[in-house]
């Protein structure tokens, strides 16, 4: 038996990266275990309703409909016809020499691997504004998840902050359904906007595409505003306060905030498996570091947005190429690469052009008022963080340590990159000087009965 056909392989994640990775394997032969969180494949961009949801694929997923059904397709046969093992509505909550701590049904599982694909994909990059952890205020992926599985709107008038496609698209989507959309408030000036034009030259159907939606959003979209903060009474929001590109002051009344500021890569257990991570200037966060087909080391690959954040489009050629660097590492007949490395480096100068044209909002952040909330789980504010900073001497770690920021459910998922710009902030250094959060386990809250096996 060769080392290839008795290898365990197990991809982490079902989204398209996850979908193209296991296929890829399946077509040369061999039987990936594959690990999703969700109760069907798809991922966050192509999550699927649930059975007898009346809404259409073109309703759910609009142009891209048809590469959302060849997905799901593709998946779904593989998975009937017994050529891959599908553990669906499961979390990998740990890694430990060479095992995967798996969460179920109840109870926690072990699955040993010798190689392992992790296609965890990425989530909401949100940046604190006063008020933000009112109830009512949402990111933009989670009232993009209550529309698709659901088909609601989280509010009855709703506001929309933040900056990046994301916030036009989910305007957009949330407006066909229906729902009241107050406003669209984006933080990227029009000039910031122009000067990623080189990059999202590159791919000129989806740029235009994007126009098209922010078109339909018509005066309801406001670009370089200023983010002042979110009214609420006892019941939850009723405003949201900013000022326009001119300075004037506005106060839009909404029940309903969704915010976000494109995304962040989802990289807990890329940190427990050992990954080597980069700091990325443009994306202003912490990457895994890998070779150009996802290679991260130790038998590890890499693919999708919690590698490199480009796309649907670019996790289903990276998901391919992470499979086919399996292979040649196991000494198996690989198929040509060639076009899907010209085709990533294509989407990866887009991706550049999206983050110069929506970049993070540093500069709010870290001239926020001391009373802001910063770390939602722990209720820790960014005075705190920004008086642990002067005993944590200027890292990560030990400002974390200190103020509790980052140690709630999300493990700093949504506080971190901005308790790390108050710390450099205070610190007069870079926030790549600052360092990052240490991923731990269990990366996912998970209950302590699941624990208590007899084994």
């Amino acid at each position: 038996m060769s080392e290839a056909s008795s290898s365990r392989i197990v991809i982490v994640g079902a989204g398209p990266a996850g979908i193209r990775a296991a296929a890829t394997l399946v077509e040369a032969g061999l039987h990936p275990v594959v690990i999703d969180e969700g109760h069907r494949a798809g991922g966050q961009i192509y999550r699927r309703p649930p059975d007898g949801f009346v809404r259409t694929l073109k309703q759910l997923y609009g142009s891209e409909a048809a590469k959302a059904r060849a997905l799901h397709a593709l998946f779904d046969r593989l998975a009937e016809e017994g050529r891959l093992t599908h553990c669906a509505d499961s979390s990998v909550i740990a890694v430990h020499e060479g095992r995967l701590h798996v969460l179920g049904e109840g109870d926690v599982k072990v699955i040993g691997y010798d190689r392992l694909i992790l296609t965890t994909g990425a989530s909401d990059r949100v940046a604190p504004v006063p008020g933000w952890q009112i109830a009512g205020v949402d990111s933009l992926g989670a009232a993009q998840i209550a529309l698709k599985a659901q088909g609601v709107a989280l509010g009855r008038r709703i506001v929309l902050i933040g900056s990046g496609p994301l916030l036009t698209l989910v305007g957009a989507q949330i407006l066909k359904a229906g729902a009241d959309v107050a406003a669209v408030l984006d933080t990227s000036p029009w000039r910031q906007q122009m000067s990623g034009l080189w990059g999202l030259a590159t791919r000129p159907v989806v740029a235009l595409r994007g126009l098209v939606l922010r078109a339909r959003l018509g005066g309801r979209y406001r670009a370089g505003v200023t983010l002042e903060r979110i009214e609420a009474d006892a019941s939850g929001v009723t405003a949201m306060r900013w000022r326009d590109a001119g300075g004037r002051e506005r106060l839009t009344p909404c029940d309903m905030i969704g915010m976000g500021w494109h995304l962040r890569a989802e990289t807990h257990l890329a940190d427990l498996v050992g990954c080597v991570f980069d700091y990325d200037e443009k994306w202003r966060q912490w990457l895994p570091k890998t070779d150009a087909m996802g290679r991260a080391g130790n038998g590890v690959y890499l693919a999708g947005d919690g590698a490199r954040l480009l796309g649907a489009d670019g996790a289903e050629i990276a998901g391919r190429l992470a499979a086919v660097a399996c292979l040649m590492d196991l000494g198996h007949v690989a198929p040509p690469i060639q076009a899907d490395l010209r085709k990533l480096a294509r989407l990866e100068r887009f991706a550049r052009g999206l983050a110069r044209a929506f970049p993070w909002p540093a500069e709010m952040v870290r001239t926020l008022p001391d009373e802001t909330v910063i770390c939602r789980c722990e209720n820790v504010t960014a005075g705190a963080v920004r008086e642990r900073a002067d005993f944590g001497g200027g890292e990560a770690n030990r400002v974390k340590s200190l103020s509790r920021a980052g140690m709630g459910r999300c493990q700093g998922r949504y506080c971190q990159l901005a308790a790390v710009e108050l710390v450099a902030a205070k610190a007069g250094c870079a926030p790549k000087d600052v360092g990052r959060f240490r991923g731990q386990a269990p990366v996912r809250p998970a209950p302590v009965g699941a624990f208590l096996r007899e084994d």
